[in-house]
């Protein structure tokens, strides 16, 4: 039986963003000290953690420092080195472990894992030269989305193809790498569930999230989603399936499509803290955050039930780069909205500064809330 890491103990972190200063955050209300590794030496979490190591997330000897005075590690985001994993491995629990990062990181290698083991997806292709890019896009039909294996987020190494003749164009401006094709798809909604498991295999699902996307970044998102109650169940289930077959020890959140005929497809898989579920601090019992720590630890896993909805609207760099600053005063004047910043001193454009959310009686006036609270911070 896997032994409680009790409060008291120390969290490591491999990432100090925004995700492992929230992380921290909670970790410290519930006793926890906090050990975080990250390449900025002004990363979001260095002010509320006891030590923050500045070292790139491949440096296996820092890896293996900071694991060596942690009671456990996790991590806040994917992209940390093979050897570094390994490294702290050898000296402390690492949740979820490098088999899990081993699957999710390359996401050739994920789709392959995720329809390999009958969970539903759309139809993908991948290609390793600009020659397989064209003949999966000619397979697929002509309208895809080609993202780069390796690296990426919020929209970024991804472009979208509509016709054979842009394929030289998408194969030079993602690297010339490999990369996934995913055919396009016709959608009614983009949704997210997250699974936080124990080690012991002990699982609390949250309601799924309705999310929507600018430019490929989230800017707002609704929990509970309002959507029917069979897209729900079976998202909960599909979510549930893939953290057992993963066997994830900390948080899994699954990003899925609601086709326009009904079908609920698997999009992509995070093992961390999610965007999407920033409004749980709102909206639920249990928090995220709260519920990362308690999985990692091996603590009773909090109750998900949904108190009241809550929706958050993100903050980009832009807001910040207008020409007046943001108008915080009007943001919260609005009731029930609060207001969430990153500590992130150097605003660019695309970049997280923070979130604002919202309660509200129905998930609808949730979400109205959050988007006029930042119609006015943002003018």
């Amino acid at each position: 039986m896997t032994a409680t890491i009790p409060p008291g103990s120390i969290i490591g972190i491999l990432g100090g963003g925004q995700l492992g200063r929230m992380t921290s955050m909670a970790a410290r209300s519930l006793g926890y000290h906090l050990h975080i590794l990250d390449p900025d030496p002004n990363c979001a979490a260095r002010y509320v953690s006891d030590l923050c190591v500045t070292a790139p997330f491949d440096d296996a000897v820092s890896a293996a420092y900071l694991a060596s005075k942690c009671h456990v590690v996790t991590l806040e985001i994917e992209k940390i080195g093979a050897e570094a994993l390994q490294a702290v491995s050898r000296h402390t629990p690492l949740r979820p472990g490098a088999e899990v990062l081993h699957v999710i990181q390359d996401r050739a290698r994920q789709k392959n894992w995720i329809a390999g083991k009958g969970f539903p997806s759309g139809p993908f292709r991948c290609a390793s030269s600009a020659m397989e890019l064209a003949s999966a896009v000619r397979d697929l039909g002509g309208d895809c989305f080609v993202k780069s294996c390796t690296g990426g987020y919020d929209g970024r190494s991804q472009v979208r193809v509509k016709q054979e003749a842009e394929v030289a164009s998408a194969w030079e401006t993602l690297g010339s790498a490999p990369c996934v094709v995913e055919k396009a798809l016709d959608l009614e909604a983009e949704l997210s569930v997250l699974v936080a498991r124990r080690p012991g295999g002990e699982i609390a699902v949250y309601p799924p999230a309705l999310n929507h996307h600018e430019n490929r970044i989230l800017a707002w998102s609704v929990l509970p989603g309002p959507l029917p109650e069979r897209t729900n169940t079976g998202a909960v289930k599909i979510a549930a399936d893939l953290a057992g077959a993963l066997q994830v020890e900390g948080l899994l959140v699954v990003e899925l499509f609601l086709t326009k005929d009904g079908k609920v497809l698997v999009n992509e898989l995070a093992p961390r803290p999610h965007n999407s579920f920033h409004q749980t601090e709102r909206a639920c019992v249990t928090s995220q955050f709260e519920q990362h720590v308690r999985a990692v630890c091996n603590l009773p896993l909090g109750s998900v039930e949904v108190l009241r909805p809550a929706a958050i609207v993100n903050l980009l760099g832009e807001v910040w780069l207008g020409e007046r600053p943001p108008d915080f005063n009007a943001a919260l004047s609005i009731p029930g909205v609060r207001l969430h910043l990153y500590g992130k001193s150097n605003p660019r454009k695309g970049r997280k500064m923070g979130h604002l959310s919202a309660i509200g009686p129905t998930p609808g006036d949730a979400v109205k809330a959050a988007q006029e609270a930042y119609k006015r911070l943002a003018g």
